[in-house]
């Protein structure tokens, strides 16, 4: 029987990371102190992705956030602002408190995802 739910997990990681508009991220895309991470699968991302963002498959997301990790990327150690996003906002919020949990302090999750992001005009590439 499952104890704590789906909402409730969002819930709490909502409250740990913090929120970044679609309106921000557009203003952050040529920031190069920000790092975009998407955490979705990867015919999602073979869809469409926001130029110049990293690949990080929530599944992979602790390998390759780690330093010692075998599929390190080295974006994860640089300081930079990591803005997460995914398909609505949820799987990155999720990947955000996890990387939260990890020490990470620059991590912040792009309210609605890249449906949102589409909806506003932002850049995408294939």
């Amino acid at each position: 029987m499952v104890t704590k739910g789906f909402k409730q997990m969002l819930a709490e990681a909502n409250a740990v990371v913090e929120a970044v508009s679609v309106q921000e991220a557009l203003l952050l895309l040529e920031d190069s102190d920000v790092v975009f991470v998407d955490v979705r699968e990867g015919e999602e991302r073979a869809r469409a992705a926001i130029p110049g963002s990293i690949h990080a498959p929530r599944g992979f997301l602790e390998m390759i956030a780690d330093p010692e990790g075998p599929a390190h990327n080295a974006a994860f150690a640089s300081g930079k602002k990591l803005v997460l996003y995914c398909g609505s906002g949820g799987r990155s919020a999720l990947a955000g408190r996890t990387l939260a949990e990890m020490g990470l302090g620059n991590v912040f999750n792009l309210v609605g995802g890249i449906q949102a992001w589409s909806q506003a005009g932002g850049p995408l590439e294939t």
